[in-house]
């Protein structure tokens, strides 16, 4: 849990890409908590609207805009959030950027573009956050990942390879952390499908629109776990089934994953609906407009995740399952007097 001797109004968090998607979520989720928030994001006007709900929720907010790929722009959102709102206690990792459509059809400057948003966004993010919380041995840095940092998926390589690329950057810095016994806290949390605004605004080079993979979550559920995660010392938490099912289905049979992938991955990932020729994308630029936290699958969504509660309350349900054995043999044992 956080350090005893922070009081509720003291307790500051950083968010990155929080002005939409599941960022924004979770920066609402942050501020219920009773957190001030600093958000980073690249669209001003979002951000704006951002820290309006934060602050309309009874919380201070700090909105700077800031291209995470830019290490020098991030070191300088972390110096004004911390003079504006205070020690930061939590980082969280959210900015992301991607591209749907076949290897042979990227060209290497979205390669390069969805690399630096997506793996270096979150380097970046977690160096900007250890120049504080190191010198004074607390907070935590919360990687947002996802299935596919375990099990890539067609269409989304340079994604699903930076993805990875956290992973391993992350489980690194963990060991050097224990090495050099800072009480920095890394945790990991990896998501499944989201209703989001990335699959209105990501740039898509298929000739179809392109949907989150059934069954698709509320962007809450991911904001409800990040909070957890952010307040609870776990090393990487796995929100719901779909996620679960996803990574240990990649390391049992992953020759097998890969033929199914090869039939439905497309399928998927894509609607029967044609991309508009006037189609937006955010790789290189923001794209301007009031998008929130949800995106056009709100009929579909998903805004409970059961595996997700059993992992957060895993030592009490452990406990019950005890209970309940030790209460059936002792049951048993009268029964046989």
């Amino acid at each position: 849990m956080l350090p005893a001797k922070l009081s509720p109004s003291e307790r500051v968090v950083v968010v990155t890409g929080g002005s939409a998607g599941i960022g924004r979520a979770t920066v609402e989720a942050f501020a219920r908590a009773g957190w001030n928030v600093g958000i980073i994001a690249r669209d001003q006007g979002r951000l704006d609207r951002a820290a309006a709900a934060v602050q309309a929720l009874g919380r201070r907010a700090c909105a700077v805009s800031a291209d995470m790929a830019d290490a020098a722009a991030v070191e300088a959102a972390a110096d004004r959030i911390e003079a504006e709102l205070g020690p930061i206690e939590v980082w969280v990792n959210g900015a992301m950027a991607t591209v749907f459509a076949p290897v042979a059809a990227l060209t290497p400057d979205e390669v390069r573009r969805a690399t630096e948003v997506t793996y270096l966004g979150q380097v970046h993010g977690i160096m900007a956050a250890l120049r504080r919380m190191r010198p004074r041995n607390r907070g935590t840095i919360v990687a947002v990942g996802s299935a596919l940092a375990y099990r890539a998926i067609p269409l989304q390589a340079a994604y699903c390879a930076a993805k990875f690329a956290v992973r391993g950057f992350v489980d690194s810095l963990r060991s050097e952390l224990l090495h050099d016994r800072v009480d920095v806290h890394l945790t990991m949390v990896q998501l499944p499908a989201h209703d989001t605004p990335q699959f209105d605004w990501a740039l898509n080079k298929t000739d179809r629109r392109p949907q989150p993979v059934p069954p698709i979550f509320a962007p809450e559920v991911a904001a409800e776990a990040i909070l957890f995660a952010a307040t609870h010392r776990r090393r990487e938490l796995w929100v719901g089934w779909p996620a679960i099912k996803a990574i240990l289905g990649g390391m049992l049979a992953p020759g097998l994953v890969d033929r199914y992938l090869a039939k439905v991955g497309y399928s998927g990932q894509l609607t029967a609906d044609p991309v508009r020729p006037d189609a937006p994308a955010n790789l290189f630029a923001p794209v301007p407009g009031a998008w929130g936290a949800h995106g056009r699958f709100g009929a579909r969504e998903r805004r409970r995740s059961w595996a997700l509660w059993a992992s957060m309350n895993r030592e009490a349900l452990c406990g019950a399952v005890l209970l309940g054995g030790a209460v059936a043999l002792l049951a048993g044992r009268r029964s046989q007097r």
